[in-house]
């Protein structure tokens, strides 16, 4: 027996159990919001240790499933630890313990008075053991009951302070999400009627015995929830609108987590079901518009929020090119942009949230001059920028260059139209940085046409949106230290990327050889005789 055998059924339940067991506790110490934060960043750390493990153990024994309460597959509960799921658990594990430490830097620089952190940290831990058990759940039922988890938990941390634009905005993302949630229920009784299990492993053999047409049925409405939970275009449109109004650690993490819990249910679905190639070019269709749709739409923005949240729309498209490509090439760049991604995105809302301290608003058209006001501030909104705009030698570079390098091997012409379109798209990105830089940094503030006014006190989880002369700003700008320096660990993890990519590429690389190869993941889950 070794020693992956005889950890992992304990260690694969935990990064859904110690968060759960931690919101309970944070619920009990309610009255006290230091322990809460304490007790929070205890378990968000414990998560990230186990994380780590879990990745160990993958990348060196292989793919291995732990059957809950030892229960025969596919009776049970079947979690999944492969090289991709444990890579995401890790990279989700570290974002959420950083920017938990914002919100507590944030809290302790506002003070606790009329803050609702009783109800933010055990909501923000359950958030987490819904991303964990996405990640980890073998099938279907038990994917939709993480996705549910981590939306209902992000329905309360949207509407956080009740102001009357985070309720509208709310209700919107709520009722976006039960479109997803009812048609991703559609989707697994229509797949259960047809093959009569729910199981991952199992569906991947017996779709191969259905008809064509009832198979791809199937996958199509599926793909239209994956496509919702991962705004993908044309079913992007609710994101821009949605993610801006939060609190910014709140912003953080949905522009860095959620939509990436969409993107890998469509790598491990399609991956397993249909890796003949069907719905690749619609993929890569889906892929291209967007690019360059989110990324014209970043464009056009003056609030740097909603210019960040089109950005974040534009790259998942760099995601769906890898994998429509479904090469291992392709797969390769998509698991190693997904992990870039979600750093870079989080680290650049974090900075926004700390020019919004700093300057009074995120407008484009208040702000000017934070360059000479904080040297540090524009230091880190420039260098995830860069990165994100794909400026070599960073990490946004290697990864784009990975999937431009796997479209030219592809060879086919719609792969050449990602290709150029990627590069266009990275283009563009630039120039929407760039205009921020210009106009937030180095323009002077009295330039700004708005650039009198500004917010009366800086931001907190309660908004309070009064609008007062800029001279007249009783509260001045400034960075708490916890906040900065949770910001500084983000960009140093996503330069981090850039320092390792050779062994971050490789286990990329393994992990799109177990995607490309389904039986491992098969015999891995339903033993060698599958059935």
């Amino acid at each position: 027996m070794t020693l992956s055998s005889e950890l992992l059924p304990t260690l694969a339940a935990l990064p859904v159990l110690v968060p759960l067991l931690g919101a309970a506790a944070t619920l009990i110490f309610g009255r006290r919001p230091r322990l809460q934060s304490l007790i929070s960043l205890t378990a968000l750390s414990s998560v990230l240790v186990i994380s780590a493990l879990l990745l160990y153990l993958a990348d060196r024994d292989g793919t291995t499933a732990v059957q809950v309460g030892g229960w025969p597959t596919p009776i049970g509960i079947t979690l999944v630890v492969d090289r991709l799921s444990a890579a995401m658990l890790l990279v989700s594990a570290f974002v959420l313990l950083v920017v938990s430490i914002y919100g507590a830097g944030q809290n302790i620089s506002d003070g606790d008075d009329n803050q609702p952190t009783s109800i933010y940290r055990p909501t923000y831990l359950v958030l987490t053991a819904g991303v964990s058990q996405a990640f980890l759940a073998g099938d279907l039922f038990n994917l939709f009951v993480g996705f549910e988890v981590l939306l209902v938990a992000s329905f309360v941390l949207l509407t956080v302070g009740a102001t009357e634009e985070r309720i509208r905005t709310g209700i919107a993302y709520v009722m976006v999400s039960m479109v997803s949630s009812l048609i991703f229920l559609i989707g697994i009784a229509l797949t259960y009627g047809a093959t009569g299990t729910l199981n991952l492993a199992q569906l991947a053999l017996r779709l191969e015995a259905i008809p064509d047409g009832v198979r791809a049925a199937c996958y199509a409405v599926l793909l239209v929830a994956f496509g919702i939970k991962a705004a993908v275009f044309p079913l992007s449109s609710w994101l821009p609108d949605s993610y801006p109004t939060a609190p910014a650690p709140v912003t953080a993490v949905f522009a860095g987590l959620l939509t990436k819990v969409g993107v890998y249910a469509i790598i491990r679905t399609h991956s397993l079901w249909f890796p003949d190639g069907a719905f690749d070019n619609i993929l890569l269709v889906c892929g291209l518009a967007t690019m360059l749709i989110g990324i014209l739409g970043a464009i056009a923005q003056n609030d740097i929020r909603r210019l960040l949240s089109f950005t974040l729309v534009s790259h998942i498209g760099y995601m769906m090119f890898g994998i429509g490509l479904a090469t291992t090439a392709g797969l390769t760049g998509a698991v190693f942009y997904v992990a870039h991604h979600i750093l870079v995105q989080t680290a650049l809302f974090l900075a926004v949230g700390l020019i919004e301290r700093q300057a009074g608003s995120v407008s484009l058209r208040r702000i000017g001059g934070l360059a000479t006001a904080s040297p540090l501030l524009a230091v880190l909104f420039l260098i995830p920028a860069l990165n994100l705009g794909g400026i070599p030698p960073f990490s946004g570079f290697i990864g784009k260059v990975a999937l431009l390098e796997a479209g030219a091997a592809n060879g086919g012409v719609l792969a050449w139209v990602l290709v150029g379109g990627s590069v266009v798209t990275s283009l563009l990105t630039l120039y929407a940085v760039a205009r921020v830089w210009s106009k937030a940094f180095w323009r002077p503030r009295a330039e700004a046409p708005e650039g009198h006014l500004t917010a009366a006190n800086l931001p907190t989880l309660v908004e309070d949106s009064t609008d007062v002369h800029y001279e007249d700003r009783t509260d001045p700008g400034r960075m708490p230290v916890l906040m900065t320096v949770a910001t500084i660990s983000l960009i140093v993890a996503g330069l981090a990327l850039t320092v390792l990519a050779g062994p971050v590429l490789g286990i990329a690389e393994r992990a799109a050889d177990d995607l490309h190869d389904p039986s491992v993941y098969i015999e891995s889950v339903l033993g060698p005789e599958p059935r």
